[in-house]
């Protein structure tokens, strides 16, 4: 047996996967550990999905084909998973945070795709640090949590409540 031909993914490459798996699983295990959807399994398979498209779409791109429209292509269709996360109560829309997170895992996944391994984990890092920080300031501070915020707090506290009954 050929240890070689057994491990090879050619055209792609085990760095770029394992890349792919860490990026997605930092980010999907802090919204899942805050109880929000795009967990860990959904956000690896966003940034590997990606990943496998770009790269698969690159290595059989000729003169003819534009990998950059598979890159447009494969965004809009994200942009789909991203609306489907997201749904409105009481004229307030829920959802966006996730749905943006969704997001940016796939352009995460494209900076994999194009051999930024190091850029994309680092932007993970920065996500992780947004999601959280930015949590942490509207816990601390009055001033991020007005408006629709405010609101958006009460409809979950109610709905908590609700289901709590």
């Amino acid at each position: 047996m050929d240890w070689q031909v057994l491990l090879s993914v050619a055209p792609f490459d085990w760095a770029s996967i394992g890349t792919a798996l860490a990026s997605g699983g930092v980010i999907g295990l802090e919204r899942q550990l805050r109880g929000k959807p795009v967990g860990i399994r959904t956000s690896i398979l966003i940034v590997l999905g990606t990943y496998i498209f770009i790269t698969a779409s690159m290595s059989v791109s000729s003169h003819m084909t534009d990998p950059s429209r598979i890159i447009g292509q494969v965004i809009t269709g994200v942009g789909f998973l991203g609306a489907g996360v997201m749904l409105a109560r009481k004229g307030v829309v829920l959802g966006v945070t996730s749905a943006a997170a969704i997001w940016v895992l796939s352009a995460i996944g494209v900076c994999v795709a194009i051999g930024k391994l190091l850029v994309a984990f680092k932007f993970s890092l920065l996500v992780v640090f947004i999601l959280a920080g930015v949590d942490l300031l509207e816990a601390y501070s009055q001033a991020f949590s007005r408006g629709v915020y405010q609101h958006v707090r009460s409809l979950i506290g109610k709905s908590q409540k609700y289901d709590d009954d």
